[in-house]
């Protein structure tokens, strides 16, 4: 179930990923982005974040990192990978609601 705080995080990825101000001002969106580029970027975030997770790990079995760095490297990924499920059960929802309504 998505929290309060991994749908306002999901946004403020996501505000971040399109070049928007998160400020109080008006938001301006960079030109050329849309949708399915905006999932394209998160995605990749969160590919790169798992695979940096992954070397991490190899590299503190062969002695080569700090305990410190494979739990700051896996908290990234998870925290990529809760950014991409928030945004995945908002779409789900959203298109649920266009379902139901009337025609």
């Amino acid at each position: 179930m998505i929290t309060p705080l991994a749908a306002a995080n999901a946004y403020a990825t996501a505000q971040k990923t399109m070049g928007a101000d998160p400020g109080m001002g008006g938001a301006d969106i960079a030109p050329g982005g849309g949708f399915g580029d905006l999932l394209k970027s998160v995605m990749t975030d969160a590919m790169k974040a798992s695979k940096g997770a992954e070397t991490q790990m190899a590299a503190q079995v062969q002695g080569k990192a700090e305990l410190v760095d494979v739990v700051t490297a896996i908290s990234a990924a998870e925290a990529s990978l809760e950014t991409v499920m928030a945004v995945r059960d908002q779409v789900i929802s959203a298109y649920q609601e266009i379902m139901r309504m009337p025609i």
